[in-house]
């Protein structure tokens, strides 16, 4: 999941700092240092994933089986 994560933030060019603006926008608070920890650590829950997706207008995403 967290390579997913960082794909769609990497495509749109989202940093970390811009991640938790959009996501405080849409009522998630969260701090970029938080967000780097756990993301980087893969330490969060398909909730937040999906939480990331909505806040930077990810809107479809495509998982594979590598």
């Amino acid at each position: 999941m967290k390579n997913l994560l960082k794909g769609e933030l990497k495509k749109r060019g989202v940093t970390y700092a811009g991640l938790a603006a959009k996501l405080g926008e849409i009522g998630v608070h969260e701090t970029e240092r938080n967000l780097a920890n756990r993301i980087s650590r893969g330490g969060f829950t398909a909730a937040l994933l999906v939480q990331c997706l909505v806040a930077v207008e990810g809107h479809s995403f495509r998982v594979t089986d590598e």
